[in-house]
């Protein structure tokens, strides 16, 4: 449990900003004001770490860029194809930086990444990087193709729970993995 309430913190730190906005706009029902609270939160997040000497992980260095430009785009034209199109811009470059080698390590447990071999986190970070794009293509192909309410449907429950299914069965094959490496390094101990 401790695990996973540090993954889901590092991963809401790395959001932070898209989270805000998607709950602002939940809650205000404004996307101009869900914009700028984004954008502002975005900032602040980045400050505050810098200020205290903390280094911002290149997950909050693109979260931050995307929310500045991408909501700069919506505040400018106040155009709903751009807020229909965002999304594949996101995922892509989020496809993109997950394409980084070892960008999952940030996330494991040194205890955890001493259990798994040497190439698991790479072939997960490409497996999530491939999720993103097509999560991308798929939102580019709703937003051209479909109406308003299926795009919205995807965009908020479909790309969500996809990832969701992937997070959950990379949960299961890395603990299984994990338990395998553990129970034959019992097996190997020396019994006194």
């Amino acid at each position: 449990m401790r695990i996973l309430l540090r993954v889901l913190g590092l991963l809401v730190a790395d959001l932070l900003s898209t989270l805000t906005f998607f709950l602002a706009l939940a809650l205000f029902e404004n996307l101009y004001a869900a914009t700028i609270l984004a954008i502002g939160v975005g900032v602040v997040q980045v400050v505050v770490l810098r200020l205290g000497g903390r280094a911002v992980a290149s997950m909050q260095w693109l979260s931050l860029v995307l929310v500045v430009v991408l909501g700069g785009a919506t505040l400018f034209t106040q155009n709903l194809a751009i807020v229909k199109f965002k999304p594949s811009i996101i995922y892509l470059a989020l496809g993109g930086v997950m394409l980084q080698r070892g960008w999952m390590a940030r996330y494991v447990p040194p205890e955890i990444l001493d259990e798994l071999e040497a190439g698991a986190l790479t072939s997960w970070g490409y497996a999530w990087a491939a999720l993103m794009i097509l999560i991308a293509v798929t939102n580019l192909a709703l937003a051209l193709k479909a109406s308003t309410t299926a795009w919205a449907w995807f965009a908020s429950i479909g790309a969500n729970a996809a990832q969701a299914g992937l997070a959950m069965v990379q949960y299961l094959v890395l603990r299984r993995r994990v338990r395998t490496s553990r129970a034959a390094k019992l097996d190997q101990s020396p019994t006194s």
